[in-house]
């Protein structure tokens, strides 16, 4: 029996709304299998806002786990947002806060290192915590990928990623070192950088970084620039991804009215958008993509992708 997976049904309703705006099937499938084109500005008031799965499906499987991005795949998200950072010996690992204390067992089984900081843990001392159990005793056994096996299983269910680099100021040369593993993975050929790959960071110095190591790469700052400030920051980043408490319908026009990095208009997704009256609200705004643990929610209530 022939199963459709979820991502590829969404490629295939993604192919049909492009062919009424007048693309094609084709062109949405451009890129690797199964993954549609970015739409033009015009495809995305058609179809609502770009839906970025924080964490993976955060809301219904521990976050920023192999367990959250393929739950993710299965509700039919493309797009998974995840959190990079660096172990004591050089492993980049996927994880959002810089201690492990919250999303793993540490304190039970190092009791005697506290506080925990994920810079101070061997690839192989975090392999060994639970990172499912807090969320729920079905995801007992669930582990902090490092970014590798993160990436391989992104790779594998034919979706996109949002990466952010987290605490840059932590972890001296994780740009570098982040953009080398990618590279070796496959994933700054011109297919991924075109259609599959973002990268973010609430550092504009870890941006800048990055644009300067890959100026083909599409970025994104993390934080709210005032409209003065916004052409400093079109110089080296295509995105300015805001708190949605901290944006007006005026401050998206003003990102729009600016050309980034690239030539282009600038795009603003906002975060953490989890209920169906704030997806409304922000869609009303204006921005180009909703980040959100409740990816599901937020495309009932406002279209999206």
């Amino acid at each position: 029996m022939h199963v459709v997976r979820p991502a590829a049904a969404a490629a295939a309703f993604l192919g049909l709304a492009l062919s009424l705006l007048g693309g094609t099937a084709a062109s949405a499938a451009s890129g690797a299998p199964g993954t549609p084109a970015a739409p033009s500005t015009a495809q995305k008031r058609f179809l609502g806002p770009v839906v970025y799965a924080h964490r993976g499906a955060s809301a219904y499987a521990p976050e920023n786990t192999i367990a959250s991005i393929d739950r993710a795949m299965w509700m039919g998200f493309s797009w998974v947002e995840n959190d990079v950072q660096r172990t004591r010996d050089g492993e980049l690992v996927v994880i959002h806060d810089d201690t492990l204390a919250r999303t793993t067992n540490v304190e039970q089984v190092f009791p005697d290192r506290k506080p925990w900081a994920v810079k101070d843990f061997t690839a192989a001392e975090i392999a060994r915590l639970d990172a499912g159990s807090w969320f729920g005793p079905q995801y007992a056994g669930e582990r902090v990928p490092t970014l590798r096996e993160y990436m391989d299983r992104v790779q594998d269910n034919r979706q996109r990623l949002l990466l952010e680099i987290k605490k840059p100021e932590l972890y001296p040369g994780i740009e570098e070192q982040t953009l080398e593993l990618l590279d070796e993975l496959g994933w700054l050929d011109e297919q991924h950088v075109a259609k599959r790959l973002v990268v973010q960071s609430f550092s504009a110095d870890s941006v800048r970084i990055v644009h300067r190591l890959r100026p083909d790469l599409v970025t994104a700052f993390l934080g709210t620039p005032s409209v003065a400030d916004l052409p400093k920051y079109a110089e080296f980043t295509d995105r300015i991804n805001p708190w949605h408490t901290t944006i007006s319908a005026d401050w998206v026009k003003a990102v729009h009215g600016l050309l980034g990095a690239h030539g282009k208009a600038m795009e603003v997704d906002t975060w953490i958008v989890d209920d169906a009256a704030t997806a409304r609200k922000v869609r009303e705004m204006g921005v180009d993509g909703v980040i959100t643990n409740a990816p599901d929610v937020v495309r009932e209530a406002v279209g999206g992708f």
